[in-house]
This record gives structure tokens, C-alpha cells and sequence, in this order.
């Protein structure tokens, strides 16, 4: 059985992942309606999860739902671009949100990730951090398209990454995997994935880590004898067709043992 929790990456506490109500985020467009408290509905799901993104949406999940917590994170991302500080997604702040750049971190990164793969710029897992091997990939993209080289995703890059790739989606794919279990009740255990989702605050998450190559980071998926959950974690242990689930009580942990379990990828 595997119990390990990987250091967080660059010091960064986003609750980035748990996102199994969420659909996929694809081609990367809040659209034209302004979102304001009490709002809802899928726009708002993209919206919190680029707040997620930026690390000031302090929930572990995209609710759909824009009330006071969502208020606040805009509120906060506003300050840090000194944006008006009305806690309104107008376009202006949806503009600058939609900018992925190096240190964001979560689902709108994946899908970057995923066209720069598909189009042979991006060797690197893909992970859901834009680090140095994303923003290198993302620099050669623009040097090739005859765009500014400097390493941000903006809307200009969005949209020529949008208009040259057309990846097919797993979703669907059911494959058996062997399955061992984890836990953050241990000692040495710190209860924080890769991903920076705090095991210990949401000890009732249901995540799994994956090799990225085989279950796409951030899916939902359905386990068998576990439940829906969410790709949310990889580990140096999880090579091939395995997955590592977490449990949060060790004995529990230690009866999952190590098994071949069915697994469906739903989204």
C-alpha cells in the first residue's frame, strides 16, 4: 500500500481539484454575461475554477453557485491586478482571469497542456502546473504562430492553441487497473496532494492518483467498490494501469490492500 503525499509544489494551498461535479473545461470562454452574487449556472463553474487557478477560491470544489465566497474570491483576484474591486465578473475581470501564466495551477492549465501535447510542443506529464516546461512549450507555440514569446497564455494564444487543436475527449473509456489504498492518517503523512488539496480539512474526498498518460489528471471516474471521483493526484508509484485511492482511516486503507478494480472514465 502506498503512504505518501508529495510536497506541495512551490508552496502553493489551492484546493485545485476536487472537482468532481464540474464538467471539463474545453474551449476556454465565460461568455458575454456579466456574474454577480447569486448568479448561476456553468459559467460559473469555469469562473470559479480559473479562481482556483489563481489561488484565491479557498473551497475545494466549483459549486456553479456565485454567492459570498465567490464574491470575495473575485474580490481578491481584483485587488491583486488592481482591477475595480466590486466583486463582479464583468469582462474586463473575466479578460484578465482567463490569463494563465506561470504559478497557476488547476483544470484550465490541463487542457493548455493537453493542445501544446497534441501539437508536439509539450514533452513534460501533464500535470496541471504551469511551471518552466510549460511556459517554454507555450513560448516555442508562440515563436512558431509569429506571436509575443513571452511565456503567458493570454487570449491571443488561447485562441490560435483553440483553432489548431480538436482533441478527442476520454471519456467513455473503461480499462482494469490494479488498485492500492492511502491515507493521511499516518504518521509521516502530511495530507497534502501534488495538487495542493488538503486531505486532512476534506477528509471525505473521494481522489485518486493516476498516471497521467493512462487516466487524464482531472477526470471524473467511476471506481469499482470505490465510487465517482476525481484524478486529482499522481505519484512515483503510479505507472501504467494503477491508480492509488484515498482512504481516511488507515485501517480502512490497509483492508483495501492491493486489488484489480474496474474503472470508467465518465468526464
Amino acid at each position: 500500500m502506498f503512504k505518501r503525499f508529495t510536497t506541495l509544489f512551490m508552496g502553493i494551498t489551492l484546493l485545485a481539484f476536487l472537482l468532481v461535479t464540474s464538467p471539463t473545461v474545453t474551449k476556454a470562454a465565460l461568455g458575454d454575461r456579466i456574474l454577480a452574487n447569486g448568479t448561476s449556472g456553468s459559467d460559473v463553474i469555469e469562473l470559479q475554477d480559473y479562481l482556483m487557478t489563481k489561488g484565491v477560491f479557498p473551497y475545494h470544489t466549483s459549486t456553479g453557485y456565485y454567492g459570498d465566497i465567490t464574491e470575495e474570491a473575485v474580490k481578491d483576484f481584483q485587488q491583486k491586478r488592481n482591477l475595480k474591486e466590486d466583486g463582479i465578473a464583468g469582462p474586463q475581470t473575466k479578460h484578465a482571469i482567463q490569463v494563465l501564466r506561470s504559478g497557476n495551477i488547476g483544470k484550465p492549465v490541463i487542457h493548455i497542456q493537453n493542445q501544446l501535447k497534441e501539437l508536439g510542443y509539450y514533452q513534460s506529464t501533464i500535470d496541471g502546473i504551469y511551471g518552466s516546461g510549460t511556459k517554454q512549450a507555450v513560448q516555442s507555440f508562440q515563436r512558431q504562430q509569429g506571436l509575443s514569446a513571452d511565456g503567458i497564455a493570454g487570449p491571443h494564444t488561447r485562441s490560435t492553441l483553440d483553432s489548431k487543436t480538436d482533441r478527442d475527449s476520454a471519456a467513455g473509456k473503461t480499462l482494469t487497473v490494479e488498485s492500492t489504498a492511502y491515507t493521511a492518517d499516518c504518521n509521516g503523512c502530511s495530507g497534502i496532494t501534488k495538487m495542493g488539496l488538503d486531505l486532512n480539512t476534506y477528509p471525505d474526498a473521494k481522489v485518486i492518483a493516476v498516471d497521467p498518460n493512462v487516466i487524464p489528471l482531472g477526470s471524473t471516474v467511476k471506481v469499482e467498490g470505490y465510487g465517482t471521483a476525481i484524478a486529482a493526484d499522481i505519484g512515483g508509484g503510479i505507472n501504467g494501469q494503477a491508480i492509488d485511492v484515498f482512504i481516511p482511516n488507515e485501517s480502512d486503507a490497509l483492508q483495501w490492500g492491493r486489488k484489480n478494480v474496474r474503472v470508467e472514465i465518465i468526464k
